[in-house]
């Protein structure tokens, strides 16, 4: 009878996930398909693509959440009220049809599945790939930061100019304007580097976690802080060539790195910087883990 009545609540327990999965497929396939036409493609607005990280970053939130599927499963079934209450708040936020929202409600309702069937302690486990998915949730945050961009424009615009001159160029610079050849090219907010610096940030905490480092704080300190530095770096430059290339009459040069998969490639090769500073890290004897730092099995 014990047997019969475990093997009862197994199936049920498993009928429940079954069902539940079935149900965020139903829900959230099409908006999943939307953001990634979005991100590939580039086929809606400017503040959608500042979210282009979620391409790896998703996958590999499921990949970490069907990792710990044993230790899931080992934790006790606990209703957790909080669970509910997000589950309603996230279904509100995807009735409303209005798109932030319903980005929003996708990690709301994922937090509230972690509490309603384990509590604190399910979503103490999947709090990593939680925190994936919540940034990669497309909103309006690139937005409503743009207006505090200004100084980073000025910044990279004055950088930009020096840089040329040291070239033997003709550049005038003013605010947040250069003039090269009579010729104007302007540092917009959405030229500051924002969307390299989500990436980095993104992709930097990925590979913390993936080498497991995102338990030391020296590690975790420095690959980020070199990976705001590495990305405004990148962005002065990637300017530089902009300018030098509008600035010449290089026009389909410009439109390739500007607009084309030559920006896809300049962000990959800044991403490969941020690998081989996590591989530096990982071999420098002074960064090495001491014991409380190791994950516990």
């Amino acid at each position: 009878m014990q047997v019969s009545q475990k093997a009862n609540n197994y199936l049920d327990s498993n009928f429940l996930y079954y069902l539940t999965l079935g149900l965020l497929a139903i829900l959230y396939a099409p908006l999943l398909i939307h953001w990634y036409d979005g991100w590939l493609n580039k086929s809606i607005n400017i503040e959608h693509e500042y979210f282009s990280h979620g391409i790896i970053g998703l996958p590999f939130a499921a990949y970490i959440s069907w990792s710990k599927r044993k230790k899931w499963q080992r934790i006790p079934d606990r209703f957790n009220p909080w669970g509910g209450f997000f589950l309603i708040l996230g279904i509100i936020f995807y009735t409303t049809g209005v798109a932030e929202l319903v980005s929003f409600s996708f990690p709301m309702v994922l937090a509230g599945i972690c509490l309603c069937f384990k509590g604190i302690s399910g979503l103490k486990l999947q709090t990593f790939p939680l925190f994936l998915v919540f940034f990669a949730a497309p909103n309006s945050v690139p937005y409503l930061i743009t207006s505090w961009t200004l100084p980073l424009q000025k910044f990279i615009a004055v950088m930009a100019g020096f840089i040329l001159t040291q070239f033997g160029m003709d550049v005038a610079v003013e605010e947040i304007y250069l003039s090269v050849g009579g010729r104007l090219v302007e540092v917009a907010p959405y030229c500051a580097g924002l969307k390299m610096l989500f990436t980095t940030l993104y992709v930097g905490s990925m590979l913390l976690y993936w080498t497991d480092n995102h338990r030391n704080t020296k590690k975790v300190t420095i690959l980020l802080s070199s990976a705001v530095i590495i990305s405004v770096i990148a962005n002065i430059i990637r300017n530089t060539v902009l300018t030098f290339f509008h600035g010449t009459g290089r026009d389909q040069l410009f439109v390739w790195l500007h607009d084309s998969w030559g920006g896809d490639l300049y962000s990959a090769m800044m991403l490969g910087i941020i690998v081989l500073l996590i591989n530096f890290l990982d071999n420098e004897k002074d960064f090495v883990d001491n014991p409380s730092h190791k994950k516990k099995s």
